[in-house]
């Protein structure tokens, strides 16, 4: 029962995390706007520690970052994998 809620809870942050990064990435779009900076500003230190791992990985090509990409992709399979493990229980 504790098991499943904690579970629960890990993917509802994860679904949070990848809303974070998807407004992040449309927001990066828009930077000349006032407040889009502004929002840009509080997401990105709550997103760059993480984007930062996979850019280490992918660098940034000709000004276009992959490393989102690769980051959602990994979210999304660990959130795929979380909600396969109460079925073992």
């Amino acid at each position: 029962m504790a098991a499943a809620l904690i579970i629960e809870t890990l993917i509802n942050f994860i679904n949070i995390y990848l809303l974070l990064i998807f407004v992040r990435i449309l927001l990066s779009w828009f930077q000349s706007t006032e407040w889009a900076y502004s929002i840009m500003a509080f997401l990105s230190p709550i997103t760059d520690p993480y984007l930062n791992i996979f850019r280490s990985i992918i660098p940034p090509l000709g000004g276009l970052d992959l490393s989102p990409i690769l980051a959602i992709l990994a979210l999304q399979f660990m959130s795929s994998m979380l909600t396969q493990v109460p079925a073992i229980f």
